[in-house]
């Protein structure tokens, strides 16, 4: 076999083993990832957060904290497949994340991609930044924007009625490629941005209020 066919047939198994999905959550335990609780730290005997119950990762709500991947990623489509178990809430996956307690002692520094009942897709900047069009619209007036306490932080996504009725489960997919966020929920574009200030680091799930159940967490990496 001559050396070009070999170095073409060596590429594609080389690049077909890199698109491979990786199962961030392996259905049994929390193995990959750890806490982050500020309320643990002062009283050890408190719940924590995050368990697995009934093959689904669980976010109990509370006490508020992260629970983040032990290992770091850049370029990559991340899908999570989430419900609200009980009541609706406040929830959210943060990509790029670095820092710890970097915003209120609480939240990593990261991009928060919003998963708030009603609000799927919204961006948070969190001692990070992302720009997107029409950046005045839907961040509000410029002199306000930041990316620390007190400031605007929120980008507004780009469509509200995305997300399945409670108890149904949803699919988010966010891609980030670069410095680029893309973020769909059940098949929608809700959100596009650009010019990120980090694109890389470790992978956060929220405890912020609300019980949710993940039935899936899968990165695949992208070329």
């Amino acid at each position: 076999m001559k050396k070009p066919v070999l170095i073409a047939i060596f590429t594609h198994f080389w690049l077909s083993l890199a698109a491979q999905e990786i199962d961030l959550f392996n259905g049994k335990n929390l193995d990959g990832w750890y806490m982050d609780v500020p309320d643990l730290d002062k009283d050890s005997k408190l719940r924590k957060p995050f368990l697995v119950r009934d093959g689904n990762l669980v976010s109990l709500g509370t006490p508020n904290g992260h629970l983040l991947t032990e290992k770091e990623f850049g370029n990559y489509r991340l899908e999570v497949e989430y419900r609200f178990a009980g009541k609706p809430g406040n929830c959210g996956v943060l990509v790029h994340a670095s820092r710890p307690r970097a915003l209120y002692g609480m939240f990593p520094q990261s991009i928060e991609v919003q998963m708030m009942h009603e609000n799927a897709g919204d961006f948070w900047c969190i001692v990070e930044d992302i720009q997107v069009e029409h950046m005045e619209k839907r961040r509000g007036p410029r002199e306000n924007w930041g990316i620390t306490e007190g400031k605007e932080r929120r980008i507004v996504n780009l469509t509200d009625g995305s997300e399945k009725p409670l108890g149904e489960w949803n699919r988010m997919v966010i891609e980030c490629k670069a410095d680029r966020i893309t973020v769909w929920v059940n098949g929608d574009l809700v959100n596009d941005g650009f010019g990120a200030t980090a694109r890389r680091g470790k992978i956060a799930l929220q405890a912020e209020g609300a019980e949710v159940e993940f039935r899936k967490v899968a990165l695949t990496p992208l070329q």
